[in-house]
């Protein structure tokens, strides 16, 4: 048995062929992502695409949240998201949007890398009066060898500041310091100030219905508070490098994420669990 045998096939013929076809990157695109560590991508769903898509994701992160709590009794990082993690395992209607070839060759291409594997998804959805996102870099929590990891931000909706959109400190992939702060009210008090003092420029823009970004895992970025009425519902698909290495994990996160998304795979070998099929 092939790793790619314990992973459902997706149904014979995708409902929205959108997702099976390819996406033209411009020398541009490609350009501003390795120079800033993220970049935005217009028109990569379409509206119809994303209608599909979206009651699903959104029943089963109602279904799957285990978070209860009223906002006002949350710490900082329960007042930002709701957070629910492998979709795909629940239900081959995520699975077929998760496993997409068109979003996964974006990822190899910015990646500069021959082939992606899954390293898992997360809906992220910030709730009517949800709080900020702090500051962080998501590889913190990631025992990953090298720095060919990236995540795709999908809004499912059109998504304007009032509601929360993802920024980034532009060109911050290459900063080391805090890289050893997990999101927190520690995290964003330091990271602000001193992403300010290097002078990264935050990119904070809305997102239109479609458009996506792309950002490595070392680049930092926020968001802010969500001020409307309506949830800011989001998908997200983590890649990485398909010969990627695992690391000595080096904080009770990563040892956790070791064992949770990586099952079976030690430090030293290179990604190969059930749960991380080559996706490109």
């Amino acid at each position: 048995m092939t790793e790619l045998d314990s992973f459902p096939a997706p149904p014979p013929q995708s409902t929205r062929p959108e997702l099976e076809t390819d996406y033209t990157l411009s020398r541009s695109d490609i350009r501003h992502f390795a120079e800033h560590g993220f970049v935005k991508l217009k028109n990569v769903l379409s509206p119809e695409t994303i209608e599909a898509y979206e009651p699903e994701i959104t029943g089963k992160v109602i279904e799957l949240n285990t978070q209860h709590l009223p906002l006002e009794e949350r710490d900082t990082y329960g007042k930002a998201l709701l957070q629910v993690t492998n979709l795909w395992q629940d239900s081959e209607r995520v699975l077929e949007f998760v496993s997409s070839p068109r979003l996964a060759r974006i990822a190899a291409q910015l990646l500069g890398v021959q082939s992606v594997r899954l390293y898992h998804d997360q809906a992220l959805y910030k709730e009517s009066g949800g709080g900020v996102t702090p500051w962080h870099a998501d590889q913190y929590y990631w025992p990953f060898a090298t720095d060919r990891c990236v995540t795709v931000w999908i809004p499912l909706q059109e998504t304007p500041m009032e509601m929360g959109p993802l920024s980034f400190a532009a060109g911050s992939h290459t900063f080391e310091h805090g890289r050893d702060l997990p999101i927190s009210d520690e995290s964003e008090r330091v990271l602000q100030e001193a992403l300010a003092e290097q002078e990264f420029a935050e990119i904070s823009e809305p997102f239109e219905l479609g458009e996506v970004s792309y950002h490595l895992g070392w680049t930092f970025h926020h968001a802010p508070p969500n001020t409307t009425d309506i949830p800011r519902r989001v998908m997200t698909v983590i890649y990485v490098d398909a010969a990627m290495g695992i690391s000595q994990p080096v904080n009770k996160n990563q040892e956790a994420d070791l064992a949770n998304w990586m099952p079976g795979n030690q430090p030293g070998e290179t990604i190969s669990s059930p749960l991380n099929p080559i996706l490109y």
